[in-house]
Protein backbone atom coordinates (compact mmCIF):
# COMPACT_ATOMS: atom_id res chain seq x y z
CA UNK A 1 0.00 0.00 0.00
CA UNK A 2 1.43 3.72 -0.72
CA UNK A 3 1.32 5.93 2.16
CA UNK A 4 1.62 9.38 1.58
CA UNK A 5 5.08 11.39 2.98
CA UNK A 6 4.92 14.56 3.74
CA UNK A 7 8.89 16.32 4.07
CA UNK A 8 8.51 20.12 4.51
CA UNK A 9 11.31 22.93 5.15
CA UNK A 10 11.95 24.19 8.89
CA UNK A 11 14.42 26.40 10.37
CA UNK A 12 17.84 24.52 10.97
CA UNK A 13 18.98 26.66 13.27
CA UNK A 14 16.16 28.90 15.59
CA UNK A 15 17.94 31.17 18.66
CA UNK A 16 15.34 33.33 20.64
CA UNK A 17 17.09 34.74 23.39
CA UNK A 18 20.15 37.35 25.17
CA UNK A 19 23.00 37.53 23.35
CA UNK A 20 22.46 34.86 20.92
CA UNK A 21 24.27 37.07 17.68
CA UNK A 22 27.41 36.63 20.05
CA UNK A 23 27.97 33.04 18.70
CA UNK A 24 26.46 33.46 15.11
CA UNK A 25 29.84 32.64 13.81
CA UNK A 26 30.40 29.42 15.61
CA UNK A 27 26.90 28.32 14.44
CA UNK A 28 27.62 29.29 10.96
CA UNK A 29 30.34 27.17 11.35
CA UNK A 30 28.70 24.03 12.34
CA UNK A 31 26.85 23.88 9.45
CA UNK A 32 29.65 24.22 7.03
CA UNK A 33 29.22 27.94 6.10
CA UNK A 34 32.44 29.94 5.43
CA UNK A 35 31.79 32.32 3.27
CA UNK A 36 28.25 35.10 4.45
CA UNK A 37 26.79 37.74 2.52
CA UNK A 38 24.86 40.42 5.10
CA UNK A 39 22.10 42.98 4.09
CA UNK A 40 21.08 45.79 6.17
CA UNK A 41 20.27 49.21 6.33
CA UNK A 42 22.26 52.10 7.14
CA UNK A 43 20.23 52.33 10.98
CA UNK A 44 21.26 48.43 11.66
CA UNK A 45 24.92 49.03 10.17
CA UNK A 46 25.24 51.38 12.59
CA UNK A 47 23.63 50.43 15.37
CA UNK A 48 24.93 46.79 15.76
CA UNK A 49 27.16 46.38 12.44
CA UNK A 50 30.38 46.19 14.39
CA UNK A 51 28.94 43.59 16.64
CA UNK A 52 28.30 41.17 13.90
CA UNK A 53 30.49 41.47 11.98
CA UNK A 54 32.74 40.66 15.21
CA UNK A 55 30.58 37.74 16.09
CA UNK A 56 31.45 36.27 12.28
CA UNK A 57 35.25 36.65 13.49
CA UNK A 58 36.36 33.41 11.28
CA UNK A 59 33.54 33.64 8.65
CA UNK A 60 34.55 35.65 5.30
CA UNK A 61 31.48 38.40 5.28
CA UNK A 62 30.26 40.94 2.48
CA UNK A 63 28.08 43.54 3.84
CA UNK A 64 25.65 44.83 1.53
CA UNK A 65 23.83 48.38 2.36
CA UNK A 66 20.34 48.82 1.61
CA UNK A 67 19.75 52.55 1.53
CA UNK A 68 16.12 51.90 0.54
CA UNK A 69 13.42 49.72 -0.53
CA UNK A 70 13.96 47.99 -3.75
CA UNK A 71 11.09 46.63 -6.14
CA UNK A 72 11.20 43.25 -7.05
CA UNK A 73 12.67 44.22 -10.60
CA UNK A 74 15.68 45.86 -8.82
CA UNK A 75 16.12 43.22 -6.24
CA UNK A 76 16.31 40.70 -9.03
CA UNK A 77 19.28 42.92 -11.26
CA UNK A 78 21.02 43.42 -8.12
CA UNK A 79 20.83 39.59 -7.12
CA UNK A 80 23.21 38.38 -9.44
CA UNK A 81 25.72 41.43 -9.11
CA UNK A 82 26.76 39.85 -5.24
CA UNK A 83 30.16 37.97 -4.31
CA UNK A 84 29.29 34.07 -4.55
CA UNK A 85 28.69 32.96 -0.55
CA UNK A 86 27.50 29.57 1.51
CA UNK A 87 24.51 32.05 3.08
CA UNK A 88 23.18 35.29 3.29
CA UNK A 89 22.01 37.38 6.49
CA UNK A 90 18.96 39.84 6.34
CA UNK A 91 18.87 41.69 9.46
CA UNK A 92 16.54 44.30 10.21
CA UNK A 93 12.92 44.81 9.74
CA UNK A 94 10.55 43.16 7.70
CA UNK A 95 11.55 45.02 4.45
CA UNK A 96 15.08 44.48 4.94
CA UNK A 97 14.30 40.72 5.05
CA UNK A 98 12.06 40.31 2.81
CA UNK A 99 14.78 41.68 0.31
CA UNK A 100 17.35 39.11 1.96
CA UNK A 101 14.61 36.41 1.37
CA UNK A 102 14.36 36.93 -2.01
CA UNK A 103 17.65 37.44 -2.97
CA UNK A 104 18.74 34.27 -1.40
CA UNK A 105 15.48 32.68 -3.71
CA UNK A 106 16.78 33.76 -6.43
CA UNK A 107 20.34 32.64 -5.93
CA UNK A 108 19.48 29.51 -4.56
CA UNK A 109 21.56 29.64 -0.60
CA UNK A 110 20.33 29.99 2.70
CA UNK A 111 18.88 32.83 4.68
CA UNK A 112 18.98 33.53 7.70
CA UNK A 113 16.91 36.12 9.24
CA UNK A 114 18.26 38.39 12.22
CA UNK A 115 14.99 40.04 12.76
CA UNK A 116 15.42 44.04 14.57
CA UNK A 117 11.65 44.03 15.62
CA UNK A 118 8.77 41.82 15.92
CA UNK A 119 6.91 43.86 13.33
CA UNK A 120 5.22 40.67 11.38
CA UNK A 121 5.76 37.47 10.77
CA UNK A 122 7.86 37.88 7.38
CA UNK A 123 11.01 36.74 8.83
CA UNK A 124 9.91 33.18 9.62
CA UNK A 125 7.62 32.86 6.28
CA UNK A 126 8.22 31.59 3.03
CA UNK A 127 6.67 34.59 1.19
CA UNK A 128 7.98 38.12 0.68
CA UNK A 129 6.21 41.27 0.97
CA UNK A 130 8.02 43.17 -2.11
CA UNK A 131 7.28 46.59 -4.54
CA UNK A 132 5.84 44.95 -7.70
CA UNK A 133 5.00 47.90 -10.41
CA UNK A 134 4.84 50.42 -7.39
CA UNK A 135 2.37 48.61 -4.62
CA UNK A 136 3.56 45.85 -2.00
CA UNK A 137 2.56 42.64 -3.52
CA UNK A 138 3.26 39.34 -1.82
CA UNK A 139 5.49 36.85 -3.59
CA UNK A 140 6.94 33.61 -2.85
CA UNK A 141 10.25 32.50 -1.39
CA UNK A 142 11.99 29.82 0.85
CA UNK A 143 11.76 29.75 4.89
CA UNK A 144 14.63 30.45 6.42
CA UNK A 145 17.46 28.44 6.87
CA UNK A 146 17.98 30.06 10.53
CA UNK A 147 16.29 32.49 12.95
CA UNK A 148 18.27 34.67 15.05
CA UNK A 149 15.89 36.83 17.15
CA UNK A 150 17.90 38.60 20.25
CA UNK A 151 15.25 39.95 22.93
CA UNK A 152 17.17 42.64 24.05
CA UNK A 153 17.78 43.82 20.66
CA UNK A 154 13.80 43.82 20.00
CA UNK A 155 13.05 45.38 23.06
CA UNK A 156 14.27 48.14 21.95
CA UNK A 157 11.56 48.66 19.07
CA UNK A 158 9.41 51.40 19.12
CA UNK A 159 5.72 50.68 20.47
CA UNK A 160 4.12 50.98 16.70
CA UNK A 161 6.38 48.04 15.54
CA UNK A 162 5.55 45.85 18.04
CA UNK A 163 2.00 46.36 18.24
CA UNK A 164 2.14 46.27 14.37
CA UNK A 165 3.10 42.32 15.19
CA UNK A 166 0.48 41.50 17.40
CA UNK A 167 -1.85 42.51 15.01
CA UNK A 168 -0.53 40.72 12.16
CA UNK A 169 -0.58 37.13 15.05
CA UNK A 170 -3.90 37.73 15.94
CA UNK A 171 -5.33 37.84 12.52
CA UNK A 172 -4.56 33.74 12.79
CA UNK A 173 -8.20 33.81 14.69
CA UNK A 174 -9.51 35.12 11.19
CA UNK A 175 -7.63 33.30 8.31
CA UNK A 176 -8.55 30.14 10.13
CA UNK A 177 -12.24 30.65 9.88
CA UNK A 178 -11.74 32.15 6.13
CA UNK A 179 -9.88 29.11 5.42
CA UNK A 180 -12.55 27.09 6.66
CA UNK A 181 -15.26 28.50 5.37
CA UNK A 182 -13.50 27.92 1.91
CA UNK A 183 -13.01 24.16 2.54
CA UNK A 184 -17.02 24.23 3.25
CA UNK A 185 -17.77 26.23 -0.51
CA UNK A 186 -15.65 23.63 -1.81
CA UNK A 187 -13.07 26.10 -2.96
CA UNK A 188 -9.93 24.65 -0.73
CA UNK A 189 -8.90 22.21 1.46
CA UNK A 190 -8.00 22.70 5.03
CA UNK A 191 -4.63 20.94 6.29
CA UNK A 192 -5.32 19.82 9.80
CA UNK A 193 -2.15 19.63 10.81
CA UNK A 194 -0.92 24.02 9.37
CA UNK A 195 -4.87 24.37 10.98
CA UNK A 196 -3.50 23.25 14.34
CA UNK A 197 -0.38 24.93 14.20
CA UNK A 198 -1.64 28.32 13.47
CA UNK A 199 -4.26 27.77 16.14
CA UNK A 200 -1.48 26.72 18.80
CA UNK A 201 0.77 29.97 18.07
CA UNK A 202 -2.21 32.42 18.46
CA UNK A 203 -3.78 30.92 20.98
CA UNK A 204 0.03 30.96 23.17
CA UNK A 205 0.33 34.39 22.42
CA UNK A 206 -2.65 35.04 23.94
CA UNK A 207 -2.06 33.78 27.42
CA UNK A 208 0.65 35.69 27.66
CA UNK A 209 1.01 38.58 30.20
CA UNK A 210 0.32 41.87 28.60
CA UNK A 211 0.85 44.95 30.76
CA UNK A 212 4.44 45.67 28.87
CA UNK A 213 4.58 44.93 25.42
CA UNK A 214 8.47 45.45 25.54
CA UNK A 215 8.78 42.58 28.57
CA UNK A 216 10.85 40.05 27.35
CA UNK A 217 8.27 37.19 27.67
CA UNK A 218 6.03 38.92 25.55
CA UNK A 219 8.22 39.30 22.90
CA UNK A 220 9.96 35.82 23.03
CA UNK A 221 6.21 34.38 23.18
CA UNK A 222 5.53 36.58 20.00
CA UNK A 223 8.36 36.00 18.06
CA UNK A 224 8.01 31.82 19.00
CA UNK A 225 4.03 32.29 17.57
CA UNK A 226 5.48 34.16 14.26
CA UNK A 227 7.61 31.27 13.56
CA UNK A 228 5.10 28.58 14.00
CA UNK A 229 2.96 30.47 11.90
CA UNK A 230 5.32 30.91 8.84
CA UNK A 231 6.02 26.87 9.12
CA UNK A 232 2.03 26.48 8.86
CA UNK A 233 2.08 28.17 5.70
CA UNK A 234 5.14 25.99 4.61
CA UNK A 235 2.83 23.17 5.54
CA UNK A 236 0.07 24.00 4.02
CA UNK A 237 2.16 25.22 1.00
CA UNK A 238 -0.01 28.65 1.20
CA UNK A 239 -0.58 31.70 3.16
CA UNK A 240 -4.13 30.25 4.06
CA UNK A 241 -3.33 29.83 7.79
CA UNK A 242 -2.13 33.37 8.41
CA UNK A 243 -4.13 35.03 5.71
CA UNK A 244 -7.79 35.66 4.92
CA UNK A 245 -10.05 38.04 4.36
CA UNK A 246 -8.53 40.61 7.03
CA UNK A 247 -5.01 40.22 4.70
CA UNK A 248 -7.10 41.21 1.75
CA UNK A 249 -8.45 44.16 3.62
CA UNK A 250 -5.11 45.13 4.09
CA UNK A 251 -3.31 44.48 0.99
CA UNK A 252 -6.14 46.82 -0.98
CA UNK A 253 -5.50 49.61 1.71
CA UNK A 254 -1.78 49.06 0.10
CA UNK A 255 -3.05 49.51 -3.26
CA UNK A 256 -5.82 52.19 -3.56
CA UNK A 257 -5.52 53.89 0.06
CA UNK A 258 -3.84 57.44 -0.07
CA UNK A 259 -1.31 56.71 2.89
CA UNK A 260 -1.32 53.31 4.00
CA UNK A 261 -0.15 52.28 7.79
CA UNK A 262 2.11 49.68 8.52
CA UNK A 263 1.08 46.02 7.30
CA UNK A 264 0.55 44.77 10.86
CA UNK A 265 -2.01 47.38 12.13
CA UNK A 266 -3.77 47.28 8.88
CA UNK A 267 -4.36 44.06 9.51
CA UNK A 268 -4.80 43.70 12.96
CA UNK A 269 -7.75 46.26 12.21
CA UNK A 270 -9.15 44.07 9.80
CA UNK A 271 -9.24 41.11 12.01
CA UNK A 272 -11.24 42.79 14.04
CA UNK A 273 -13.62 43.91 12.07
CA UNK A 274 -13.77 40.02 10.43
CA UNK A 275 -13.77 38.98 13.96
CA UNK A 276 -17.48 40.67 13.76
CA UNK A 277 -18.60 39.49 10.65
CA UNK A 278 -17.50 35.83 11.64
CA UNK A 279 -19.41 36.62 15.42
CA UNK A 280 -16.10 34.29 16.59
CA UNK A 281 -13.41 35.16 19.37
CA UNK A 282 -14.11 39.39 18.77
CA UNK A 283 -14.45 40.00 22.24
CA UNK A 284 -10.98 38.12 22.84
CA UNK A 285 -9.56 40.18 20.16
CA UNK A 286 -10.78 43.23 21.35
CA UNK A 287 -9.23 42.64 25.37
CA UNK A 288 -5.90 41.72 23.54
CA UNK A 289 -6.13 44.58 21.58
CA UNK A 290 -6.93 46.79 24.69
CA UNK A 291 -4.75 45.46 27.32
CA UNK A 292 -1.39 45.82 24.70
CA UNK A 293 -2.74 49.52 23.72
CA UNK A 294 -2.82 48.57 20.15
CA UNK A 295 -6.24 50.49 19.74
CA UNK A 296 -5.39 53.46 21.62
CA UNK A 297 -1.99 53.67 19.32
CA UNK A 298 -4.79 53.75 15.82
CA UNK A 299 -6.64 56.29 17.42
CA UNK A 300 -3.82 58.63 16.69
CA UNK A 301 -3.00 57.57 12.87
CA UNK A 302 -6.34 59.38 11.75
CA UNK A 303 -7.42 56.21 9.49
CA UNK A 304 -10.13 56.79 7.65
CA UNK A 305 -13.37 54.67 8.08
CA UNK A 306 -14.31 55.35 3.85
CA UNK A 307 -10.75 53.60 3.16
CA UNK A 308 -11.80 50.61 5.04
CA UNK A 309 -15.03 50.97 2.99
CA UNK A 310 -13.43 50.92 -0.24
CA UNK A 311 -11.27 48.13 0.80
CA UNK A 312 -14.07 45.69 1.75
CA UNK A 313 -15.63 46.35 -1.34
CA UNK A 314 -12.11 45.97 -3.63
CA UNK A 315 -10.91 43.00 -1.42
CA UNK A 316 -12.24 39.82 -3.93
CA UNK A 317 -9.85 41.55 -6.42
CA UNK A 318 -6.68 41.23 -4.69
CA UNK A 319 -7.06 37.27 -4.67
CA UNK A 320 -9.72 36.04 -7.24
CA UNK A 321 -8.61 33.13 -7.05
CA UNK A 322 -9.87 32.28 -2.91
CA UNK A 323 -13.10 32.52 -1.75
CA UNK A 324 -12.87 33.93 1.71
CA UNK A 325 -16.28 35.60 3.55
CA UNK A 326 -15.82 38.48 1.73
CA UNK A 327 -15.72 36.95 -1.42
CA UNK A 328 -19.31 36.79 -0.99
CA UNK A 329 -21.54 40.75 -1.25
CA UNK A 330 -23.42 39.74 2.09
CA UNK A 331 -20.35 39.23 4.19
CA UNK A 332 -19.03 42.20 2.44
CA UNK A 333 -22.15 44.13 3.33
CA UNK A 334 -22.01 42.84 6.73
CA UNK A 335 -17.88 44.03 7.43
CA UNK A 336 -19.50 47.62 6.39
CA UNK A 337 -22.18 47.65 8.60
CA UNK A 338 -19.25 46.76 11.39
CA UNK A 339 -17.07 49.09 10.15
CA UNK A 340 -20.04 51.84 10.64
CA UNK A 341 -21.54 50.81 13.91
CA UNK A 342 -19.29 48.84 16.07
CA UNK A 343 -18.48 51.19 19.17
CA UNK A 344 -15.15 50.54 19.03
CA UNK A 345 -14.51 50.98 15.19
CA UNK A 346 -16.38 54.13 15.33
CA UNK A 347 -13.60 55.75 17.79
CA UNK A 348 -10.46 54.62 15.79
CA UNK A 349 -11.78 55.48 12.08
CA UNK A 350 -12.41 58.73 11.37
Amino acid sequence: MNRAVTNIAIPAMMEIGENVIDTLGERLRQHGFQSVTIMWDGFVEASYGSRLLAALDGCSAEPVLLDRTFSIQEITGRAFQLPASDVLIGMGGGAVIDMAKYTAFLRKIPVISIPTSASNDGFASSGCSLIVNGRKTSVPAKIPFGIVAELTILQKAPDPFILAGIGDLMSNITALYDWQFEEKQGAGTVNAFAEMLSKKAVNSFIRTPMADIHAPVLLKELISSMTMSGIATEISGSSAPISGSEHLISHALDQWADHPQMHGIQVGVAAYIMALVHEHRFERMRKVFERTGFFDYVRTLGMKQADFLMAIDRAPKVKPNRHTYLHEEAYRLKAKQAVQSDPVLKTILH
